[in-house]
């Protein structure tokens, strides 16, 4: 679901301008996904343990993704939401491209085109710079509000214990890549899209626009990505943005929000790949998770660690 998606389709033939025969560029020009402070609005200003894009929402309908925050009544289900945004930081687009073969098969497989170089002429074809990527797939969402082609696997979330024991993780697992928002250091970053019609230009506003075959579970071919200097984001009222602590006990946590979990997507580092905030979790009257729960628990944020996967008081500083 995104409010700025609004019907431009990404095509093949601007992926062709996009992609040069340039091939004497060693290496190649690849994206570089950072994983931004997790509960903090997108291009935030905010120092990371001061944002409040999260909150703790106890619902009376568990079986409901988008279910209303309840403060009384029964009480079936206790979400930690928070708003999760990735970056482009690299020297190069990430673009992705979904095919199948025909509408008999659910699913499209992905293959990620890697750009040589934009100041190059344009080739006969782009499908010599693609790479496969195996295991990754785009399928289709026909839920009430999103009714478009999403990517699998892109961020993954998860609550890890003080031992290093993983005790939830997330159910979201497709996401509409596009350019949503301009990152706070895209001025820095050599190939950000710039208006002046240049093929930076062009993706950027073709990805602003991108709104991943929106009602169209017919088509064959879907493409997203993110230029460089660009996020994606999900703000945490967004459907499975949250993890379910129902039966979490009392304690000190770290939440994990990481993008490319399973390094699918070539690019520059991958050390910069995921977030973390600690956080303090405690149910009324301290230890585990009521059986009847009448009140949820309050969670407060300790601290905050942008890029990395655990959040120490070291990492935060």
């Amino acid at each position: 679901m995104r409010t700025r998606a609004i019907g431009l389709m990404l095509s093949i033939g601007i992926a062709a301008v996009l992609l040069g025969a340039c091939q004497d560029l060693d290496p190649p020009l690849l994206p570089d996904l950072i994983q931004a402070p997790v509960g903090c609005a997108p291009a935030t200003s905010v120092a990371p343990g001061s944002c409040t894009a999260w909150d703790v929402c106890p619902v009376a309908d568990a079986q409901n993704p988008h279910a209303v925050c309840v403060r009384s009544g029964p009480i079936r289900q206790v979400r930690l939401r928070f708003t999760s945004s990735e970056e482009n930081v690299g020297d190069g687009p990430l673009l992705l491209y979904g095919h199948r073969d025909s509408t008999a098969t659910p699913t499209m497989a992905v293959r990620q085109a890697v750009q040589p170089g934009y100041d190059a002429t344009l080739p006969a074809s782009f499908a010599a710079a693609q790479q496969a990527l195996p295991g990754a797939s785009m399928y289709y969402e026909p839920a009430v509000m999103h009714q478009h082609w999403h990517l699998l696997d892109f961020d993954r979330f998860r609550l890890v214990g003080p031992d290093g024991t993983t005790l939830v993780t997330d159910r979201k697992t497709g996401f509409c890549l596009g350019d949503r928002y301009t990152s706070n250091d895209a001025y820095q970053l050599g190939y950000a899209p710039t208006d002046d019609g240049s093929p930076q230009d062009v993706l950027g506003n073709a990805l602003a626009h991108n709104d991943c075959k929106m009602h169209d579970p017919n088509a064959l071919d879907v493409a997203e990505g993110i230029s460089v200097g660009s996020g994606d984001n999900y703000d945490y009222t967004v459907d499975f943005q949250w993890l379910d602590v129902t039966t979490v006990p009392s304690g000190t946590y770290t939440l994990v929000n990481t993008v490319n979990p399973d390094k699918q997507i070539q690019e520059k580092d991958y050390d910069n790949d995921s977030s973390s905030i600690a956080i303090s979790l405690t149910w009324p009257g301290g230890g585990p998770a009521p059986r009847t729960i009448t009140a949820p628990p309050v969670v407060h944020l300790l601290r905050s660690c942008p890029g990395h996967a655990t959040c120490t008081a070291t990492d935060a500083s």
